[in-house]
């Protein structure tokens, strides 16, 4: 007999959910029999990403309470209800020396990174708290934020920051059964690969940073879509306040 999906009766919000770990992770999410909310910028990748796995799509900048509101009231006309948030959408400037960073860089990381964040809870977590339904919300964070590289400070100080708030939120909310957990990826072939790097997006450019990895290669999109299902599915429902490092040995 077939496994029952792990995801059927689910709901989830994936925002960045048309390229990269997002689009990995909302693939996964429709394989185990949830239903996927696609939040992304790009109206062109996000209606073809929502045909592709038969999701709904809504253009959203994560940044914007107006926008999270819309992806609430977009869940519940659709489905009903609510029960997965995936903070997936994310940003980064070129590495570079800290002095050079601009204050532009600066707001791009701490917006999309981290107020993304403050705003999801901010407008979602009333409703799973009036509803006294069990919520759940991954965090895509990044090594960055544990085992921090240089010519990134700001990038990773977001990405820390994301991480704690994390755990702070676990211990906040586990009370009211919302759990919060992130999933944390080394570098690994996406659209911002090279910005990482600081340089072209080559074979032989990544080897250098797949060198200090000791399984000996970047994370993958399934990669991440593999823990992030797990963390919300049932039998991750007495998992809060994790940041599960999804990067091959990297930071040991």
């Amino acid at each position: 007999m077939a496994p029952q999906p792990r995801l059927e009766g689910k709901v989830a919000i994936v925002t960045g959910g048309a390229s990269g770990f997002g689009r990995g992770v909302v693939a996964k999410f429709v394989e185990e029999g949830g239903r996927v909310i696609i939040a992304d910028l790009s109206e062109e990748a996000g209606q073809a990403a929502a045909q592709e796995f038969g999701c709904k799509f809504a253009v959203a900048d994560v940044t914007k309470r107006e926008d999270w509101e819309r992806l609430l009231k977009t869940a519940v006309d659709a489905f009903g209800q609510l029960d997965i948030v995936v903070n997936n959408a994310g940003a980064t400037y070129v590495n570079k020396p800290t002095e050079d960073v601009t204050e532009k860089d600066f707001d791009l990381v701490m917006n999309v990174n981290v107020k993304s964040v403050y705003m999801s809870t901010s407008v979602l977590l009333p409703y799973f708290l009036e509803k006294k339904r069990p919520g759940c919300f991954i965090q895509v964070a990044s090594t960055a934020g544990v085992r921090p590289r240089p010519r990134l400070t700001w990038y990773n100080a977001s990405k820390a920051a994301v991480i704690n708030a994390t755990k702070t939120m676990a211990v906040e909310y586990g009370p009211h059964q919302i759990r919060f957990n992130a999933v944390s990826p080394v570098v690994g072939s996406t659209g911002m690969t090279h910005l990482f790097i600081g340089k072209p997006n080559t074979t032989e450019n990544r080897k250098a940073f797949e060198s200090v990895i000791p399984l000996g290669r970047g994370s993958t999109p399934e990669d991440i879509a593999n823990a992030c299902c797990y963390l919300a599915s049932d039998e991750a429902n007495f998992i809060t306040g994790v940041n599960i490092e999804v990067d091959g040995g990297r930071c040991v």
